[in-house]
């Protein structure tokens, strides 16, 4: 490895890596007058002097990188920034502040990496981001002989393919992971657009690593659609809570009552939904439908737009243009809002974002809220967390939340708040966690002659323009969690030509509608404020009726004496909101660990199915097998290719079928609790019988279809005409905002 020094010089511990690297930097700054004084070329050289066949001289190799960033850039590295770098480059995911420079720091480390021979893909959130920091670092890369790139959904096979080509490769990560899914349907290896890379670096490291970690990317072929509910939907619409169906406390589950299960026989004409011939299909079917009508709320989980039902990114709280609820789901929901059913399609391969990313030999990864995932990183990639001080001390001031017992009270309290803070010209910015909740705040400040800028479901580009703009004087802006995350907020507006008039009024001041069921969320929508030792403010409004409350509270009767406005002043009530918050962030964590189990073994089973497709599409194998199996048949002129279309058609089809019955498996898998047995062990006895005789079904097949004869599109057995790529939102309800509980309409009346 080329940064194996590392290992060596700086020890096993954090601390002592972190002493170590600050003594480096202090060794670069000392070393940046006499590089200052090298030519551009001379400079460049001594870079590639120092990186071939390894980094021998660290420090050296930060002072020019540090002359090239200014040179190319106008940019200084502050030492911190340094200290980053050399973090990064052994494979950590670095703690770094809002406006701390992380894209330099992210360019510096992949150009060192790159450097020693290796290619790096950085992994962005989306397009913008990838285009923008490809195009803005680009002097520095391309100083040393490097070529960077980025890959956008809107380029071609041919862009891609020379796109990945070069040196340093940024990209979103649902691109790069569809890619590898297309990857692995070519039949000619020259088809492939991905060349391998070796590094992952990853931006905002706990949205892609964490929050979106357990996203299945899929690859779907067309398919006719079929409706899945049909009169189902009908039925369960009369259904009344808590008379034919309850909801557990996080509003996770939904389940028929005795009573419930009556009414639906009753109006299908079936005896029992728990039959053997109903429990797998209209059982499943009631549920799918009772979960679109029950738990699935419009304007707060998703939208209908142009006739279409378009789901809201829970950790972002805007609209995710390619995301979709597992096939079943999805067209529940549309039968539910009386929309035509899309086309389900076959699911042909698909891999989640955890996987995507074990692909890569080394990860690493930055961001502003990596502690609070240490264990999660820890856990489930090995990764270590260094945090980076700042470059400038923190003068934000963090006030204590402000507890009230009912929503009505916190939402008059939070709209009194943001009034008065405009009134002084301070810029404020408010974390919603939902699109219907930043809709109302805005038409409640509205009323109040406020003028507000919304975000929640805009483009990435138009994001960023507006929230580049929220530290101008007066501004007020509404946002769901993480809109415009990327984009740093100046105080005075992006050219901060007001700053010094912001200061003095306190800054930006940032404002919670309530907490998150995770801290580091809240610590995310806090650290908009206070970047580069400016002033800041930051609030969060809470409610005894929040989810994060009633759920991580479930079960305990807390009593408090609120006063006249609702407000709760209690150090063991704010003792008691935290808790609730440690409780939900545990729940999160085990979904996640339960969820990693049922994806682990699919994940080990499609890496036996890649190493397989490998060896039939760069070798003679297919031809080989075949000819041995089925001798009598006369070879083609293009033999060799002809059995390897054959093979990789069946391989490629008995995976996808695997996966509908292992995706069949999972959503009525719950059902098995039923019997006594563990659901996931159930889960792995069926995956792993499934799974025992693909690779034989898969040859016996080709076999069948070698000895036929012709082409396959001549026997009908030709790919699907077309594909398209889409995600599944396999945790519908995480981050649902208290809106989902206590209505739209009065929200902040």
């Amino acid at each position: 490895m080329a940064f194996d020094w590392f290992w060596k010089a700086m020890g096993a511990s954090q601390t002592r890596n972190q002493k170590r690297s600050r003594a480096l930097v202090q060794e670069a700054e000392a070393q940046h007058s006499e590089l200052s004084q090298l030519d551009d070329a001379a400079l460049a050289q001594r870079a590639r002097e120092l990186t071939a066949g390894g980094l021998k001289d660290p420090a050296a190799f930060l002072a020019v990188l540090g002359v090239a960033a200014h040179r190319t850039l106008g940019l200084e590295p502050f030492p911190v920034q340094s200290q980053a770098v050399l973090r990064l480059v052994e494979g950590d995911v670095i703690q770094m502040a809002t406006g701390e420079g992380k894209t330099l720091v992210g360019a510096m480390a992949a150009t060192g990496f790159a450097l020693t021979g290796k290619r790096v893909h950085v992994i962005t959130v989306n397009d913008y981001l990838a285009e923008r920091d490809a195009e803005w670092m680009r002097p520095l890369v391309e100083f040393f002989g490097l070529r960077v790139a980025s890959v956008t959904e809107k380029m071609g096979p041919a862009e891609r393919r020379e796109a990945y080509s070069g040196d340093i490769v940024y990209g979103p990560v649902n691109e790069i992971g569809f890619d590898v899914l297309r990857d692995q349907q070519i039949t000619r290896r020259e088809d492939a657009v991905q060349a391998p890379a070796d590094v992952a670096l990853v931006d905002e490291a706990d949205s892609v690593l964490v929050d979106e970690a357990l996203v299945p990317l899929v690859l779907a072929g067309n398919q006719p659609g079929q409706e899945p509910t049909g009169q189902i939907t009908d039925v369960v619409r009369t259904l009344r809570e808590r008379e034919h169906y309850t909801i557990d406390d996080d509003r996770r589950n939904v389940f028929l009552t005795d009573d419930g299960a009556a009414r639906v026989e009753g109006a299908l004409g079936i005896d029992s939904l728990y039959d053997d011939e109903h429990i797998g299909t209209t059982l499943v079917k009631v549920n799918l439908a009772l979960h679109a009508k029950a738990l699935l709320i419009r304007d707060i989980h998703y939208l209908v737009t142009d006739g279409k039902v378009a789901l809201i990114d829970a950790s972002r709280g805007r609209v995710a243009d390619l995301q979709r609820w597992p096939d079943g789901l999805q067209a529940a929901v549309e039968a539910k809002e009386g929309l035509d059913v899309t086309e389900g399609g076959r699911i042909l391969d698909t891999i989640t974002l955890q996987a995507l990313m074990r692909r890569y030999p080394m990860v690493c990864g930055m961001t502003g809220t990596a502690v609070e995932a240490t264990d999660q990183l820890r856990q489930f990639y090995d990764l270590h967390v260094s945090v980076i001080d700042r470059n400038k001390e923190l003068r934000r001031f963090d006030e204590a939340d402000r507890i009230y017992a009912t929503a009505a009270e916190k939402n008059r309290a939070i709209v009194d708040e943001i009034a008065a803070l405009h009134a002084t010209g301070q810029p404020v910015l408010v974390g919603t966690h939902d699109v219907a909740e930043s809709e109302a705040l805005a038409e409640a400040l509205t009323d109040l002659g406020i003028e507000v800028n919304v975000l929640n479901a805009k483009n990435d580009a138009e994001e960023a323009r507006i929230i580049a703009e929220a530290g101008d004087l007066g501004r007020v802006t509404v946002s769901t969690q993480m809109a415009g995350r990327g984009t740093d907020i100046r105080l005075g507006g992006a050219d901060q030509s007001d700053h010094d008039a912001v200061a003095e009024l306190g800054g930006l001041a940032v404002i919670g509608t309530s907490r998150h069921r995770t801290a580091r969320l809240d610590n995310q929508l806090r650290g908009r404020a206070g970047r580069q030792g400016d002033p800041g403010l930051s609030l969060f409004f809470v409610s005894l009726q929040d989810d994060v409350v009633t759920s991580g509270g479930a079960g305990e009767n807390v009593t408090a004496r609120p006063e006249p406005d609702g407000s709760i002043n209690s150090d063991r009530i704010r003792d008691w909101v935290g808790h609730c918050q440690r409780v939900t962030e545990g729940q999160l964590l085990e979904i996640h660990a339960q969820t990693w189990k049922y994806n682990q073994l699919l994940a080990d089973q499609r890496d036996i199915i890649e190493e397989r497709r490998a060896r039939l599409l760069d070798t003679d194998q297919a031809w080989v097998e075949l000819s041995e199996r089925a001798p009598e048949v006369e070879p083609a002129e293009d033999h060799i290719q002809q059995a390897r279309d054959i093979m990789l058609f069946h391989l490629d089809d008995e995976w996808a079928e695997h996966l509908a019955v292992m995706d069949d498996v999972r959503e009525s898998i719950h059902l098995r609790a039923i019997a006594r047995e563990t659901p996931i062990d159930e889960y792995h006895r069926i995956a792993v019988r499934e799974f025992k005789d693909l690779a034989q079904r898969a040859v016996d097949k080709a076999v069948e279809t070698f000895r036929a004869g012709g082409t396959l599109e001549d026997l009908g057995l030709a790919r699907p005409s077309a594909t398209w790529t889409y995600m599944v939102s396999d945790n519908p309800l995480a981050g649902s905002g208290n809106s989902a509980i206590w209505g739209i309409g009065n929200l902040f009346r």
